[in-house]
């Protein structure tokens, strides 16, 4: 089986240059920057308040939602986003998805006179669609760097890697005449 690591670093060419400094130091693309390779445990440092943490969890299942393949909360996106920024984020990288989680909230309690936590989901599809836009003030680069965080945790878990993709050590035989229709997952390797 293909352990996180091995993933993230396929990831890397998904996301290219844009691609969110924690993550590159996680697949050991970038320079640490003094930050330490911690690899298993919980988060060695408390990155959300309550309410950004309640409110991550809920905009990780916007982004990948259950279907008929489990979301991001059944793959553990949260736990790993919380795990990516407290142990291989330096503090500045934490600030665009703190201050996005904030404004967000701040939106969702103007618009909607309650927390975005309790919003219905269209109303949180609004809000990440706002801040996707650059039309959500304070979350200039969020949505860009959250949706990294919630995608590469996704399809870096056993979730995204078995249950969403098949995972083919070494895929089947060669067949030359096989019909594109008859595709109906997407393979990794």
């Amino acid at each position: 089986m293909i352990d996180r690591r091995r993933a993230l670093a396929g990831v890397i060419g998904m996301f290219g240059a844009q691609l969110f400094a924690p993550i590159a130091r996680a697949a050991g693309a970038a320079p640490s920057g003094g930050v330490p390779a911690i690899a298993e445990g919980p988060p060695s440092v408390k990155v959300f308040t309550p309410t950004q943490r309640a409110l991550m969890v809920v905009l990780s299942e916007r982004v990948i939602p259950t279907t008929d393949t489990p979301g991001a909360l059944a793959a553990g996106v949260p736990a790993y986003i919380e795990k990516l920024l407290a142990d291989w984020a330096l503090p500045e990288d934490r600030v665009p998805i703190l201050a996005g989680l904030d404004a967000i909230e701040a939106r969702s309690m103007r618009d909607h006179n309650l927390s975005a936590v309790r919003a219905t989901p269209a109303q949180q599809d609004a809000l990440l669609t706002l801040a996707m836009n650059g039309d959500l003030p304070g979350a200039d680069k969020f949505f860009v760097l959250f949706r990294q965080l919630v995608i590469t945790g996704y399809y870096t878990s056993e979730i995204g890697m078995t249950k969403e993709r098949e995972y083919l050590p070494v895929p089947g035989e060669y067949n030359g005449e096989f019909l594109y229709q008859n595709i109906n997952k997407v393979y990794s390797a």
